[in-house]
């Protein structure tokens, strides 16, 4: 017994460091004398010490924060823009034998892709249609990664500084726009009114009764505002009648 004592602890030993578990997200890229063997997981997996090597993966969705680039639009406006890119693992075998590290080159490849794109597009282009922005970006790369085992789920372009000088250019430029709109409103407010004008004028020029009515209806309007002073309106055409004597 105490001959077997060492072979027992040996085995024991060659059993205990065998054992691996792994996390219901996790999944084991099993090498077997460096050649790629199995993925095995979740929960319990045994691998021969010495013989296989396990390399983890993890199938959680990643949340990469875009870091600021730098970038010039087709219109030359230089500006800094960041993005939040949510992408996972779908195939662990790929995303360990296709590329050295999946997680690294996502990243370079989102930052690259992003000065890419939106270095093709106009300010006003790129401030207006975020949503399509984002689809494409999330296209370019997502087709760009599937050999790497990974899928691009999502991409959200979050801030876009602009030059202090570009916002106040874009300030001068709200505020003439609502001033062009506000014109544009009160000419056809006038233009509405004279309308209106020109058909009670031509309604009253039927009856000289009615253009009295009106006169003196304007008289009360007058006199209701309890004013020290009273202007009579006089119709332009009986002033008319005096200057042609003189």
């Amino acid at each position: 017994m105490l001959g077997l004592s060492p072979l027992v602890i040996f085995i024991a030993v060659l059993v205990f460091l065998s054992i691996k578990i792994l996390n219901e997200y996790e999944r084991g890229m099993v090498f077997t004398l460096g050649r790629y063997s199995d993925t095995k997981g979740p929960g319990l997996v045994f691998v021969i010490p010495g013989i296989q090597q396990m390399v983890r993966v993890s199938l959680r969705t990643v949340v990469f924060d875009v870091p600021p680039q730098d970038i010039i639009t087709r219109d030359n406006v230089s500006l800094k823009v960041n993005a939040v890119i949510y992408y996972r693992v779908i195939d662990p075998a790929k995303a360990v034998l296709q590329v050295e590290n999946y997680l690294y080159a996502t990243s370079q490849l989102s930052q690259t892709t992003l000065r890419s794109i939106l270095g093709k597009m106009e300010l006003d282009d790129l401030l207006a249609n975020r949503d399509k922005i984002n689809q494409e970006l999330q296209q370019i790369l997502d087709q760009h990664t599937e050999p790497w085992g990974v899928k691009v789920t999502n991409v959200e372009v979050k801030n876009v500084d602009l030059p202090v000088e570009m916002q106040r250019v874009m300030a001068y430029q709200a505020e003439a726009e609502r001033e062009r709109r506000a014109k544009i409103i009160h000419a056809e407010g006038e233009l509405q009114a004279s309308v209106k004008l020109a058909e009670a004028a031509a309604i009253m020029s039927k009856d000289s009764t009615t253009i009295q009515l009106r006169y003196l209806q304007t008289l009360t309007e007058i006199a209701s505002d309890k004013n020290s002073t009273t202007v009579f309106p006089v119709p332009i055409d009986f002033l008319a009648s005096f200057l042609k004597k003189n």
